[in-house]
């Protein structure tokens, strides 16, 4: 439901803002290769262990949605294209995304690539009407960028994206139905909604969660609102189950944090061979902390945690983390630290899934050291050592590294590589894509 913007509510009617881009990995894979224009489309892992991260919408009238296992989604679309994603690319669109927004309100926060909540209680002053601005910025966003998005305006948090999503198209019967563009949640709509929404629409609410509200018979937000907060608790915990319970009568006090901290970056990967053992884990390790290390001289932040999670073919999952009393941006030293918690994690199954974490963030201006990291693989104490080897900072490295960056952000990731990178068929670099991996390309031949 939508409304014209002389018909529109004030900023103090609809304060928060939630822009979603429709589609985006899938959007902008189009944008750069008009020839897949009109065809389904999806950006994910292409191999048996695969998982969809984004899809078209000419795809998803085949019922091809993100998250969905590739090997289904090719069962329901046997011509879906999937494509392997370019990180490097989603950024560049997203960036500039981020400043149309920024344009609006510095007030907002960024949820990811392609999600913003924005607060428009700023723009009183300017007599800014909430239903003109969306529509503006929706605006925008496709002529700039030529990406559509939804955009929803609400009281809060909790109906800024609910109508976000509802402003959306969607696919009935096989067949793509147009969205509004841009919905506002007003009172009758927001009484409506809780008593006819099921509780899967809800923040928070995952496969898991609405198992088991379904175990307790509450399908839907007004069945939840009725169930006293101290049942839910022994079903679902104290925190969650509050959360819920405000949430089924309307109630969200979360605010829009601007300058949202980043509280890690990281780079997982599911491989499309399982890695038999530690060497080949190890080596692993080496491209995964390359990525991280750029993502964190990006930022102009070093860490002081780096984390290592391994999960085998049996998909039991081990963890590993070590803290530092200084912080770390490159590679060699993130790499180091990976090889010593690498080493003390058994190997009983082979590796299908690495990732490398870090956090506990300094500014990278604000850090005393930067090491250089010369472990013995033998020693029994290597953690330690790694924190207590070579001191000496590598000015002359740094330096190097630095215009490493620099020639990769102005040419290309491509545009000049270390010697780790090169493989038979050119330069291999490889992309973060931190808690959000969706499994491997198809596996090659040997």
């Amino acid at each position: 439901m939508s409304n014209s913007p002389s018909e529109g509510p004030s900023v103090d009617e609809a304060p928060i803002l939630h822009v979603d881009l429709d589609a985006f990995f899938a959007s902008v894979e189009i944008l750069d290769d008009p020839s897949l224009r009109g065809k389904p489309v999806a950006v994910g892992g292409g191999g048996e262990r695969g998982v969809i991260a984004s899809a078209s919408y000419e795809a998803r009238r085949f019922g091809v949605r993100s998250a969905m296992p590739s090997l289904i989604a090719k069962r329901r679309c046997p011509n879906l294209i999937i494509l392997p994603g370019r990180f490097d690319r989603y950024e560049v669109y997203s960036r500039q995304f981020h400043d149309i927004v920024r344009d609006l309100t510095p007030d907002y926060e960024s949820l990811g690539l392609d999600e913003v909540f924005a607060d428009l209680r700023s723009l009183r002053r300017m007599k800014v009407r909430p239903l003109e601005a969306a529509a503006g910025l929706r605006r925008r966003i496709n002529t700039e960028l030529g990406l559509l998005c939804g955009v929803g305006l609400g009281r809060s948090k909790l109906f800024a994206k609910l109508a976000s999503k509802e402003s959306k198209p969607t696919v009935r019967d096989g067949r793509l139905v147009d969205g509004a563009g841009v919905v506002w949640v007003s009172p009758a709509l927001e009484a409506q909604w809780l008593a006819e929404l099921p509780v899967r629409a809800l923040w928070g609410v995952g496969p898991a969660t609405a198992r088991k509200l379904e175990k307790l018979g509450l399908r839907w937000v007004r069945d939840l609102a009725k169930v006293d907060e101290a049942t839910l608790a022994g079903h679902l915990g104290v925190a969650m189950a509050a959360t819920l319970a405000a949430y089924a009568k309307g109630e969200d006090r979360r605010v829009v944090e601007v300058n949202r901290v980043v509280k890690s970056v990281g780079h997982d990967q599911t491989f499309a061979k399982s890695l038999p053992g530690l060497d080949e884990v190890l080596e692993a390790a080496k491209g995964h902390a390359a990525v991280v290390a750029r993502a964190l001289r990006s930022a102009g932040r070093v860490a002081r945690t780096i984390t290592v999670v391994v999960r085998y073919d049996d998909l039991t999952s081990v963890s590993r983390a070590q803290t530092l009393s200084f912080g770390v941006d490159d590679e060699y030293a993130i790499a180091a630290i990976a090889t010593a918690l690498l080493q003390s994690i058994e190997y009983p199954h082979a590796v299908r899934l690495l990732g490398i974490h870090a956090s506990s963030f300094l500014e990278r201006d604000d850090n005393a050291l930067q090491l250089t990291f010369g472990l013995d693989p033998s020693s029994s104490d290597a953690r330690e050592q790694a924190e207590a080897v070579s001191r000496e900072r590598q000015v002359g490295f740094e330096a190097l590294r630095d215009a490493v960056d620099e020639v990769r952000q102005k040419f290309g990731s491509a545009a000049l590589a270390m010697a780790s990178e090169l493989r038979d068929d050119g330069v291999h670099i490889a992309t973060q894509r931190g808690r959000h991996a969706f499994g491997p390309e198809t596996a090659k031949d040997d």
